[in-house]
């Protein structure tokens, strides 16, 4: 059982002078799952430009694997460190058609795409994340056409088929604002399946886990992959750690109750999925994202902002504290894996 006598002010948990100013409680429960779906949705289309600015083009964690990737690797040379090991792990070869669930503004997609030749479909349920994600995708695709010397300007703007695919690379991207609770019945109709479905970061956001597996099934091909990173909460936490490092994280990040990384095979096998790769923790590996994002949002004018949009705003840059406790006590984790249909 995950100890609770860990729970004393650390380095982790201390705040800051600025965040000091806009201290309010965590650990509220949600009220219903709709509610969260809609303040989901609401966050992400309010706060994707800071993300690019703050995080750049990957919205996920950065992975330094060795002490000396830790001292000398940058956290956007890391973010591309995790994809690798994803890619890695789940052996989804060159060349394969991709639905990255959750895509954010695209890192991931655009990665795919121009380095391992993918056809990548993005879904995310923010219009505004599929704005940037396009805006940003037309720069990756006049910078290329400009390095190659393949087309003019205004020959790049016309550069996307009638899917709605732009090349990157040898491969192709097109982003869609899709619910991914619809994403079974959206691509069924459209008789499109998948040799990959890619979810980082995305499913704790989820309210119905088990209604993603099973849509994952639904798009995917015959011994299709399944490749997943996320956050979960550690085995057989006692309450008094669930309640300080755990509801914390799950008020602040917007998320519904979090899950073990048991949960999540469980919930797969259910749906028909077999193990590819077990769940590989890599939370030590990780957690350095969570010191490098707190010392990155100590700029008033963030804070400021995050207090126009309410409790919401305030509360999420405040879970910082706690994802950093999380990590440090070792209640919260982070894991990789992958499933075969």
């Amino acid at each position: 059982m995950a100890s609770s006598t860990a729970l004393s002010p650390s380095p982790h948990d201390q705040p800051t002078e600025l965040s000091s100013q806009y201290d309010t409680p965590l650990g509220l429960t949600h009220s219903t799952m709709q509610a969260l779906k809609d303040r989901i949705k609401l966050h992400y289309d309010l706060a994707s430009d800071y993300y690019l600015s703050l995080w750049g083009e990957h919205i996920h964690h950065g992975y330094w694997p060795t002490p000396e990737s830790e001292a000398t690797r940058s956290k956007e040379e890391a973010q591309v460190s995790l994809i690798k090991l994803l890619l890695e792990l789940s052996r989804v070869p060159k060349n394969s058609t991709v639905l990255d669930v959750g895509c954010g503004i695209g890192g991931t997609s655009r990665y795919l795409a121009a380095n391992y030749g993918c056809t990548v479909t993005g879904i995310t349920i923010s219009p505004k994340q599929v704005e940037i994600a396009n805006r940003l995708t037309k720069a990756a695709r006049e910078v290329e056409s400009k390095q190659v010397d393949e087309r003019s300007p205004t020959e790049v703007l016309e550069s996307s088929d009638v899917d709605g695919f732009v090349k990157l690379g040898k491969g192709k991207v097109r982003f869609i604002e899709l619910d991914a609770e619809k994403m079974g019945t959206f691509f069924s109709e459209k008789e499109s399946h998948f040799d990959a479905v890619w979810i980082s970061e995305a499913l704790s956001h989820f309210p119905n886990k088990t209604l993603f597996f099973e849509n994952a099934v639904q798009v995917l091909q015959p011994s299709g992959k399944l490749v997943l990173a996320d956050w979960f909460k550690a085995e057989d936490l006692d309450e008094s750690t669930f309640l300080v490092d755990i509801k914390p994280i799950e008020d602040g990040m917007l998320l519904p109750p979090l899950c073990t990384q048991k949960g999540y095979v469980e919930l797969a096998k259910q749906a028909g999925l077999s193990v590819f790769a077990e769940p590989k923790d890599i939370s030590q590996e990780v957690r350095k994202t969570w010191d490098i994002s707190w010392k990155l949002v100590q700029n008033p004018s963030l804070w400021a902002f995050a207090f126009t949009q309410g409790r919401d705003g305030i509360a999420f840059l405040q879970s910082f504290r706690a994802m950093r406790r999380g990590y440090a006590n070792g209640s919260f984790r982070y894991a990789v894996m992958a499933f075969e249909k």
